[in-house]
């Protein structure tokens, strides 16, 4: 199920990385999320990969995750 968003974009109310945002870069996210994010994977690495490699279901938890570790 979708819910409405900013300036009309829609994302899965389960928190779930929809496919077409599954190529986004490990680089990019570092640039929002600051430089250490999921350290020691390549920036090259997409973000389908990383929640993979990870075991997370999407980037939310992710986000959470990592911030719980470094606290």
């Amino acid at each position: 199920m979708l819910q409405p968003g900013l300036n009309g974009r829609h994302r899965d109310l389960n928190g779930e990385v929809s496919r077409k945002h599954g190529n986004t870069l490990l680089s990019t996210l570092r640039q929002h999320y600051g430089h250490e994010f999921a350290l020691g994977l390549p920036g090259e690495t997409k973000l389908s990969e990383v929640l993979h490699k990870l075991d997370e279901f999407s980037l939310t938890k992710l986000v959470h995750d990592l911030h719980g570790q470094t606290s």
